[in-house]
């Protein structure tokens, strides 16, 4: 018996549930600030990075035990890149190079180049709310944390936008490589950050030297960052990105700059002013306006087909013909 199907609008809203939990991820990261400059050796950018990734990617390889295979090896290896080994020194030298404020504004381009790469590799045309939403995102991390004299590097300025389009150009490309079968995020993510990790090993030696002697304060740091900023926080973001938009969860990244803002106000004392309240605002405003596409999808619906003729009615002879345009009425029209 065939089955017909029908179109229906649904809203394209991503899941509130898995939003909620994907937003924790760079809640998190906004930590990350407060923990290296109170807790971990100055003047370590690379170590700290090598720290971050490697011993958390080997506990979670460890722990799932599984290894690519076939093609997921060279896409492993270009998403720990894009994700990990290229964006963490990215990050760590704009950071140095760039007052926080500057760097943070040039990481909150990020949803842009989301939109840019989702267009040329998800085929996901990107909206005016979009784009709006993401101009009004920089705008509020800008007024959060840019100061009046702020000073620019170029080298600094370069870095810090290779790496925000390193880790969209990351997030998509996971969106649409998505995952091997049997493997689950925390297999991905155990994958990226082990090679992201190896690879960061020998910039590491080469830039910085051997290793730094480590006090209790430090290790405690480096516990932190590696199990929860880390290992937990990069499997919750790459789980949201199997089941959300690749856009939607690049927006996400906006409130890493604004949590880091709360952490220094609640935690070192540090003042907030009210324009940089509205930045908040503005900035949480964009995030949410960026989850929504601003239109209905279609899904398909089965719908149920006439009952078969009784057979009263079959012998009374065949009946009359109906028409092939009934089928036609169930499609909705996707809504403008």
């Amino acid at each position: 018996m065939t089955v017909l199907t029908a179109r229906r609008d649904v809203s394209s809203a991503p899941n509130v549930r898995d939003l909620a939990l994907t937003a924790l991820t760079p809640l998190v990261w906004g930590s990350t600030y407060a923990v290296t400059t109170e807790f971990l050796p100055p003047g370590r950018p690379l170590f700290t990075a090598t720290m971050r990734a490697l011993p958390a990617g080997l506990v979670l390889l460890a722990a799932t035990r599984v290894l690519p295979r076939g093609v997921w090896v060279w896409r492993a290896a270009i998403l720990g890149l894009l994700n990990i080994g290229a964006f963490f020194p990215l990050l760590f030298l704009a950071a140095y190079r760039l007052p926080g404020g500057v760097a943070a504004v040039l990481g909150a381009v990020g949803p842009l180049f989301a939109l840019a790469f989702a267009a040329l590799l998800l085929a996901e045309r990107p909206t005016a709310r979009k784009l709006l939403a993401a101009l009004t995102g920089l705008v509020g991390v800008g007024l959060v944390v840019l100061r009046a004299d702020a000073r620019m590097d170029a080298l600094g300025v370069l870095a810090g936008l290779a790496g925000a389009a390193s880790m969209s150009a990351g997030t998509v490309l996971t969106k649409r490589w998505g995952r091997p079968e049997g493997v689950g995020p925390l297999g991905l993510t155990a994958w990226q950050l082990t090679v992201g990790g190896l690879l960061l090993v020998p910039v590491t030696l080469l830039i910085e030297g051997p290793p730094p002697a480590l006090d209790g304060r430090a290790v405690g740091g480096y516990l932190y960052l590696g199990a929860v900023g880390t290992a937990v926080a990069y499997w919750v973001w790459f789980r949201g990105i199997s089941r959300l938009p690749a856009t939607s969860v690049a927006f996400l990244a906006l409130l890493s700059p604004l949590s880091a803002a709360i952490t220094g106000w609640a935690a070192l004392g540090q003042a907030l002013t009210p324009l940089q309240l509205l930045g908040m605002a503005l900035a949480f405003g964009g995030t949410l306006a960026g989850q929504w596409s601003g239109g209905p999808r279609r899904t398909s619906a089965p719908m149920t087909p006439a009952a078969p003729p009784s057979p009263a009615s079959a012998s009374a002879g065949p009946a009359a013909p109906t028409s092939v345009a009934a089928p036609a009425a169930a499609t909705v029209r996707r809504s403008s």
